[in-house]
């Protein structure tokens, strides 16, 4: 068989076999080492190159072989008798170009001076992520911020909630997260860590998440996939990949799902998803690519309400259960069509010129009976509005929001490429970025309708009747920026990055009251440092800023309202190092972020202090032999600080662990070829309920089981995939939110059972 092997310019490949198919086998290779490349295109000489490539990038005693070994004779000759030889069978594996992040050229993630986490799509399927919540298991940065089963995603990265408008991209692209995302068809979700200023406009703090879709194969692909679970579920999904012509030029690959899942949840009928995405791409010529993706998305299902503190104690921990299950609860309806554009195009000097437009509109009918304190209601004064009452009552809402429309257009241009200043060579990156956000949303039913319980025995009356106005809101950016990655040669680099961001926003109340309408100028740099000081193992300094934009609520509560508070930037800085050494990746960081704290207290809405968060970050990957031990852990110093009210200070934010722990293991079973066991621990510490911290959450452990075996049967390659999540039926409060002054009680999912079975054909 032909073999060839190349070396990246930053990252070199070893290849092993013993002839069979095995799990690739990844090391990245320090730039210093990978300047050979090494071609073998003659089966006979196949084994001396290989040798030889493993030889020069691993020191194997096997060069002395690959030397030695005799070469083909001319074709006059008469063919000399060969002398057998023995040698110990060599796994053959190909290395896949390194993993890399958007907006940073390139650049492999483990060259970068940041923290980052790129989960696979193997790792999604092992894992049967779903929904963007799912993808927390994997990162330890990353908890749970009010994940309300059958609603959007929350979570904090690093402490700090992500704003589902600001914090998510998708292909790259400002992408609304105030929707289920679906994971069927993503290829990768990339988890950028810390201040976000030098990747978006305005963002909270902590981290920025970007959805990356599949794209054509290059060879075809046919995969369906069924799937069942607890109480019924079922599920089924196609995933087609293909070109249209003999030359190659033009592919695409559609996605087709249908799930319909029974959450082992009590009181809790069933939720459906569907999604149908397309993606295609067309070689123009050489130096030119054209891509295009479509992807609709569709979920039905009620979303389920949290517990609650009951009067002055934490209550016991009590199974999943909706408490969304009057007579007349509806189920809320989210609808999604979401495309981009992208054309790559190759220029002179390997520059490359690369414009990307994109759209998303979204439609939510969002229903929820919706407990809110108890004696909170307009003819009890408003006096109990943060827990349930001592015996679980608590006080239910009809609400209804029918007809939401949120559209974002966005668009980007950029140019990126190389050129050497002497022995300097520098790695360009700029362009321009624009987006235009609108939300229209219309009157709502906000209605009192009397009283519930966590038991679920109190039926109340519907109350339909529009009472209430919404807010509708504009938004448009313009955004140029510019990085430069300096390679100053003997292992030193820099970075250097600036966005300059003009916002226009504006919004109004339904009725036309309550307008508000503000121009702001944002201008965020970043600078970082690294030095290689030893192949393949890097240490790193950087510093940056984010920003985010507010508006006072225009109500009269607040004698400043509707005025627009100043930039509130976020600064952080970071020391971390990252290496990979032979079947061993890692990362560390410390990381330092100062964020503005903003106090809703009237009769001012106004900066006061700031929430700083200071922490270690860390991840190992390892492989030895059929095992392979993933471990991330987070230890977070969150505390707020320069409040005005000096009994403020010093005190945690609500709903954050001081530490987390995620643990996943693969153990490949070599009796049985094909299998593979695999375990998954959480961990996640303390929590603070209340702002005055009175009281905690305690700490919690959830283990998860599961196992894939692969097989071939016929012409068909087989995946069994086997899941038990909560595998010892844990009960904890998981998660303690704060949502509109009110606190909420989450717990942890009951065990749960899934089976899938993938072929691949």
């Amino acid at each position: 068989m032909a073999f060839s092997l190349r070396a990246f310019s930053r990252h070199s490949l070893c290849v092993q076999s013993s002839g069979t198919s095995s799990h690739p086998s990844v090391r990245p290779v320090s730039r210093r080492a990978s300047r050979a490349a090494i071609v073998a295109s003659s089966s006979d000489a196949a084994p001396h190159a290989i040798a030889l490539a493993c030889a020069c990038l691993l020191g194997s005693p096997l060069a002395v072989w690959a030397q030695a070994a005799p070469q083909p004779a001319a074709a006059e000759s008469a063919p000399a008798e060969p002398t057998p030889i023995t040698l110990p069978a060599v796994r053959v594996t190909s290395l896949p170009v390194p993993t890399a992040v958007s907006g940073f050229a390139g650049q492999p993630v483990s060259t970068l001076p940041l923290q980052a986490t790129v989960i696979t799509r193997a790792q999604l399927d092992n894992v049967n992520a779903a929904q963007l919540s799912d993808v927390i298991k994997l990162e330890a940065a990353a908890t749970d911020a009010y994940n309300a089963y059958g609603y959007y995603d929350y979570f904090t990265i690093r402490g700090f909630v992500t704003d589902p408008r600001f914090n998510f991209r998708r292909e790259g692209l400002p992408n609304s997260a105030e929707t289920p995302l679906s994971l069927v068809n993503k290829e990768r979700v990339e988890i950028l860590k810390g201040t976000s200023g030098i990747q978006a406009g305005t963002s909270a703090p902590g981290g920025l998440i970007n959805l990356v879709v599949k794209r054509p194969t290059a060879n075809r692909l046919r995969s369906v996939r069924i799937s069942t679970g607890d109480r019924g579920s079922l599920g089924a999904s196609l995933d087609w990949s293909d070109h249209a012509d003999a030359d190659k030029r033009i592919g695409y690959r559609v996605n087709l799902a249908r799930e319909r899942v029974n959450p082992n949840v009590d009181h809790y009928g069933h939720l459906d998803r569907s999604l149908a995405a397309f993606a295609g791409d067309w070689r123009i010529t050489n130096d030119t690519l054209l891509q295009a993706e479509l992807e609709w998305s569709h979920q039905v299902g009620a979303s389920v309400p949290g517990y609650s503190l009951t009067g002055d104690r934490l209550p016991d921990v009590r199974r999943p259960a909706n408490l969304n299950n009057q007579p007349w609860s509806q189920p809320n309806q989210f609808d999604g069509l979401t495309g981009t554009l992208r054309a790559d195009h190759t220029l002179s000097g390997g520059w490359h010129w690369i414009t990307v437009a994109g759209t998303q509109r979204l439609k939510t009918d969002d229903y929820l009976a919706y407990p809110y304190g108890h004696d909170c209601h307009p003819t009890s004064g408003f006096t109990s509005c943060d827990r349930y009452a001592a015996n679980g009552d608590f006080d239910l809402y009809d609400y209804r929001s029918e007809n939401e429309r949120r559209t974002v257009d966005s668009a980007e241009s950029a140019l990126q490429g190389r050129w050497k200043t002497g022995s300097i060579e520098h790695s360009l990156r700029g362009g321009l970025s624009l987006s235009r956000l609108r939300y229209d949303i219309q009157r709502q039913t906000n209605q009192y309708v009397g009283s519930g319980n966590i038991d679920g025995t109190l039926v109340t009356p519907a109350n339909p009747a529009v009472n209430d106005e919404a807010t509708s809101r504009r938004e448009r950016t313009t955004e140029l920026f510019l990085t430069d990655h300096i390679d100053w040669g003997q292992g030193f680099s820099s970075w250097l990055g600036l966005r300059h961001t003009r916002i226009h926003r504006e919004s109004v109340r339904t009725d036309g009251s309550r307008a508000t309408s503000y121009d702001q100028p944002i201008t965020t740099p970043w600078i970082a440092g690294a030095y290689e000081w030893k192949p393949s193992q890097f240490v790193y300094a950087s510093w940056g800023q984010g920003a985010e934009s507010d508006v006072v609520p225009n109500r009269s509560r607040y004698t400043n309202a509707g005025l627009a508070l100043p930039v509130l930037r976020s600064r952080q800085w970071e020391l971390g190092a990252k290496g990979s050494h032979e079947r061993t990746d890692w990362s560390l960081a410390y990381f330092d972020i100062d964020r503005p704290a903003v106090t809703d207290a009237p009769p001012l809405y106004e900066v006061d202090g700031s929430n700083h968060h200071r922490g270690l970050d860390g991840s190992i990957n390892h492989r030895m032999n059929q095992w392979n031990v993933s471990v991330g852990a987070m230890l977070l110093h969150a505390r707020r600080e320069g409040a005005a009210d000096a009994t403020l200070n010093g005190r945690r934010p609500t709903n954050v662990p001081q530490r987390t722990l995620k643990l996943q293991t693969g153990y490949r079973v070599a009796e049985l070829p094909g299998l593979t066991l695999q375990g998954a621990l959480t961990h996640e510490g303390r929590r603070t309920v209340l702002a005055d911290e009175s009281m905690d959450l305690p700490s919690w452990t959830r283990t998860d089981l599961g196992a894939i075996y692969r097989h071939r049967l016929d012409a068909a390659d087989l995946t069994w995939r086997l899941s038990v999540d909560n595998v010892f039926d844990r009960r904890a409060w998981k998660e303690s939110p704060t949502q509109y002054g009110h606190v909420y009680l989450f717990p942890l999912e009951a065990r749960t059972v899934r089976l899938s079975l993938r072929a691949d054909l």
